[in-house]
């Protein structure tokens, strides 16, 4: 079997180190990471540098300014900023040292706010954007946008296959836990546990509790995000068009804030109350995605929700 030299983008992030975790674990794969003390993604030199330096086959693109609600409104310009400089060095670069594979990770966020049922690919800029991340998920809409592009004007002539992906809220070990920055799962995990360690009689939560959330554990992601890197391209170009190529990548169930609370409240093991602050922003009321072009690839979502967060909040224990 061939050995494929890959270059995960991001490898210390939740998403890039389950990536290079199961990546690894396969024989024939040379996995390729370089920190921040290395690599620069934010400087187009440093990235064209690295690439023409290494040998690369493949490359998952899955570095990123990732946030909750609270660092969307907060620092909106580092959010659009460092996404698309980060997106343009890494793409363009591939381009230039001729990486014909390359698979760029979106987020569901780049869907219009207001959406009826499950969330199809072809839902894509079809209506305004939730206000609260709108800077960052017009930054990953760009990454999509540029992976049909490059494949739309260089595909043929240099056999270029550049694939994206969107996922779910995200969640498990490696997640970022700072207590305002953080996405739902971590903050609640953070929030219920400096709870139950200072004894505080209470817990305020943000919004009503009422929006409804998917989640899809972040080794899920990982097995999906390979699965697809390396699915034949006429099964991939069959199920997507030229400028809708995105698949979308989901468990297929969603779940209320206010259930999301309970069942983390109860894994940590927090018996004070909890107060819903109506005073803050929901976001988006539901965000449910369609996964059926991912079915028909053949994928298969294997977790266990409730038994994700409990390894969830393990590894938060050995922070």
């Amino acid at each position: 079997m061939k050995v494929k030299k890959i270059f995960v983008a991001g490898h210390k992030g939740m998403v890039g180190s389950a990536l290079t975790r199961i990546l690894k674990s396969k024989k024939n794969n040379i996995v390729i990471t370089a920190d921040k003390t290395k690599l620069n993604l934010l400087k187009q030199s440093d990235v064209e540098r690295f690439f023409k330096n290494n040998i690369i086959d493949q490359v998952y693109l899955a570095a990123a300014r990732v946030g909750g609600i609270y660092a969307n409104n907060t620092y909106p310009a580092k959010f659009i900023y460092e996404n698309l400089m980060i997106q343009c060095n890494v793409i363009h670069s591939a381009y230039l040292s001729k990486i014909k594979k390359l698979l760029f990770l979106g987020s569901s966020c780049v869907y219009p706010k207001k959406n009826k049922g499950p969330i199809k690919e072809n839902h894509l800029l079809s209506g305004k954007l939730e206000p609260t991340n709108e800077p960052y998920a017009i930054a990953k809409i760009s990454g999509i946008k540029m992976c049909e592009s490059y494949n739309r004007q260089f595909g043929q002539k240099y056999g270029l296959d550049y694939r994206s992906i969107m996922p779910t809220n995200l969640f498990g070990p490696g997640d970022n836990y700072h207590p305002e920055n953080s996405h739902v799962v971590p903050a609640l995990i953070h929030r219920f546990h400096n709870a139950k360690i200072n004894s505080l009689p209470s817990v305020i939560i943000w919004g009503s509790g009422k929006p409804k959330r998917e989640f899809l554990y972040v080794d899920d992601l990982a097995r999906a995000s390979i699965h697809i890197m390396n699915l034949k391209k006429k099964i991939y170009n069959d199920l997507t068009t030229s400028m809708c190529s995105h698949i979308n990548i989901g468990s297929g169930e969603d779940i209320s804030i206010l259930e999301l609370v309970k069942i983390i409240k109860k894994i940590v093991g927090y018996k004070g109350k909890v107060k819903f602050d109506r005073s803050k922003p929901d976001g988006t009321y539901r965000k449910l995605l369609s996964s059926k072009i991912l079915k028909k690839t053949g994928f298969k979502i294997k977790s266990n929700f409730k038994n994700d967060l409990e390894k969830t909040y393990k590894a938060f224990l050995n922070i």
